[in-house]
């Protein structure tokens, strides 16, 4: 029978239990990383971390990446997965919180309360005061949803359901958030239109250099006046300098974002909260169950499910002699001489699959044969081949 390997796994940040207990007898959490196979990351800064030649895959529990160096485990053969969706609910339910904090000033209110508490005289203060925090109701006004993934669309369809007119843009639209998509939500192929036409702009896209500082002057001055920006992706999609100028003026009315730093923590107008969007019990049970599962399934069976850096590759649990995964460059020519190499050597391939995403590809191949014991090495000395994992093998 194909014997599992034991494995060991690192964890960068604390995982939620009930993650690492989707790990199959014969894995360990240890403490030493360069003995890892994986790696288990939350928010840890990776950047300048340096991998030992063992490390085959890493797992973020969260969506963003960036705290990955992504380009250099491609280039390693490091897998990267993350975990979009798991963190979806929690995080539009703080959006959904947002629009409200936007519409009302309700965080002044409170501060005012505090302010009088030891006045005897707060009740009847309270009927004067309470004009100074008044707002609107969300009903009736146009939020614009920028990015329907799978928190844009949760974010979009709970706006409806509160009487909300929605417009959504996303160039890139899978078939499945479309399908999750509620029919009340009006799709723009043009994202100046949803600017145009909002009382309420929402962000939801992943932070590349394509949309580092989307929302800048230019933009913003394409906005209603008054436009409350909402910020729950990330801090670099907003040009925040600019930002600050639009607030003082009026231009923006409120900024709302789940991203404190020493720019943003300063600006007139804004309510920034400190990261919650992810912070339920409920989102990290979610993200460690996804994190651990992909993980293992890499491990023990070559499927990658959710890569930010390779192809999505699933070949099931391997029923051959031996199954073999090479990450390699996309390049010409380079499968014809992985099946040539496995030909020469009378290896029959019994089932083979091949991917490619950007500048990387993924191939997955079942032996009919037991492999010489060289055959890892002999891969590695075709040119473009990143790494070779020899994944299962009869014992």
């Amino acid at each position: 029978m194909l014997a599992p390997k034991e494995r060991k796994i690192f964890c960068m940040n604390n995982i939620a239990r009930v993650g690492l207990d989707k790990f199959r007898k014969g894995y360990e959490i240890t403490e030493n990383v360069n003995e890892a196979a994986g790696i288990l990351v939350r928010s840890a800064d990776m950047l300048t971390m340096e991998f030992h030649e063992g490390l085959r895959a890493i797992a973020r529990a969260g969506a963003g990446v960036n705290n990955i160096p992504i380009e250099r485990c491609s280039e390693n053969g490091i897998v990267v997965f993350n975990t979009p969706g798991a963190n979806a609910n929690s995080v539009k339910e703080l959006v959904i919180a947002g629009l409200l904090l936007a519409s009302r000033d309700i965080s002044g209110g409170v501060q005012w309360v505090r302010d009088n508490a030891s006045n005897p005289d707060i009740a009847k203060l309270t009927e004067k005061a309470k004009k100074n925090f008044a707002g609107c109701e969300i009903e009736g006004k146009t939020l614009g949803v920028i990015g329907l993934g799978a928190i844009g669309v949760k974010v979009a369809n709970a706006a409806v359901s509160l009487g909300m007119n929605v417009i959504g843009y996303d160039p890139y639209l899978s078939l499945r958030s479309a399908w999750m998509l509620s029919p009340m939500v009006k799709h723009s192929d043009n994202p100046e239109d949803v600017y145009a036409s909002s009382d309420y702009v929402t962000i939801h896209v992943p932070a590349m250099e394509s949309t580092k500082r989307m929302i800048n002057s230019e933009v913003i001055a394409k906005m209603k006046t008054g436009i409350k920006i909402l910020n729950f992706a990330r801090d670099v999609l907003v040009d925040e300098e600019a930002l600050r100028d639009a607030l003082t003026n009026g231009q923006v009315g409120k900024y709302i974002s789940d991203f404190p730093n020493s720019v943003s923590a300063n600006l007139p107008n804004t309510i920034i909260l400190p990261h919650l969007g992810a912070s339920t019990e409920e989102a990290e049970d979610n993200c460690a169950i996804m994190a651990a599962i992909q993980l293992q399934d890499y491990l023990d069976n070559g499927n990658i499910t959710n890569s930010v850096n390779y192809p999505e590759l699933n070949a099931g649990v391997c029923g051959a002699e031996a199954r073999v995964a090479i990450l390699h460059r996309n390049i010409p020519n380079m499968l014809s001489q992985i099946t040539s190499f496995f030909g020469n050597n009378n290896l029959n391939i019994e089932h083979l699959l091949n991917k490619a995403r950007g500048s990387y590809a993924y191939t997955l191949l079942d032996i009919s044969h037991k492999m010489p014991d060289d055959t890892a090495d002999r891969l590695r000395e075709i040119n473009g081949v990143l790494r070779v994992r020899r994944v299962k093998e009869r014992s």
